[in-house]
């Protein structure tokens, strides 16, 4: 018998294949991170089955379990949302499967990576996907070094409590697009720098968020002394200070304040 890789919805539920469907109809057990939320997929679709609960708690432990039973029972894999082994359980599961000859199925389905990456308008040629930033720390540095460094597309997934902290350290004129809550009710992805994104958002946000982050000093559209000078150009040309440093600030990748401050001192 396979191990069933099975992708469930990021969010909207109509986003299950029919494949999927079928998979889990067959199974004889579904392993999966939170029994109610897979119970609530599940019903949804009027399928009643075993549940075992696999997470990252306890995925050590189970999983030569999970590939023992494999070998005589159909087991099918899936994580809270989306493709699992992405920034979810998984891995030691399908390692151990791999290591007792047992056959291996991924069902190609939702995910809230290609998801983010195919709406977010940035280069897709070529990405890097870093999962949870590090909250603090030595790594969190050379991870924000690496992305403001790097011609590169990065993906990441962010905290709505930490996403103000994680744009506020990005390069001020870094492009971003903000994924969050992707395919649900309330849907927003919010393009920009990432300046403009931590302005937008910084009375707080609500919901799953992906972080798509164009990294590497070329997107950084100029330093604070080009935003002043480009500034005082707008002011000659009859505009009012802050309305030419808010323009120039926009383009530029930085603060209004940061511009004002030089320009109003003449």
């Amino acid at each position: 018998m396979p191990l069933a890789v099975v992708p469930t919805p990021i969010g909207n539920l109509e986003d299950i294949t029919l494949r999927a469907l079928r998979y889990l109809r067959e199974a004889d057990l579904v392993a999966c991170e939170d029994s109610r939320r897979t119970g609530r997929l599940l019903a949804h679709y009027e399928i009643k089955k075993t549940l075992v609960s696999y997470h990252e708690h306890n995925e050590e432990r189970l999983a030569m379990d999970l590939a023992e039973r494999a070998k005589t029972e159909r087991v099918a894999l899936v994580s809270d949302a989306g493709t699992p082994l992405v920034s979810d359980p998984g891995y030691r599961l399908v390692a151990a499967c791999i290591e007792a000859g047992v056959k291996v199925e991924v069902l190609p389905g939702p995910s809230a990576l290609v998801t983010a990456l195919a709406v977010s308008g940035l280069p897709s040629d070529a990405f890097t996907f870093l999962g949870f930033l590090p909250r603090k720390g030595r790594e969190r540095t050379e991870i924000l070094s690496r992305i403001a460094g790097e011609e590169s597309t990065f993906v990441v997934y962010e905290s709505p409590h930490r996403i103000g902290k994680t744009l506020a350290e990005l390069p001020p004129g870094a492009r971003v697009a903000v994924c969050r809550e992707l395919t649900k009710l309330h849907e927003e992805v919010y393009r920009g720098t990432a300046v403009e994104a931590a302005e937008h958002f910084e009375e707080g946000v609500k919901g799953e968020i992906v972080l798509v982050v164009r990294g590497g000093a070329a997107n950084v559209a100029g330093s604070l002394e080009d935003a002043v000078g480009r500034a005082r150009e707008y002011v000659a040309g009859g505009e009012s200070p802050s309305r030419a440093a808010a323009r120039a600030a926009r383009e530029a990748g930085f603060k209004k304040g940061e511009v004002y401050d030089r320009v109003a001192k003449g």
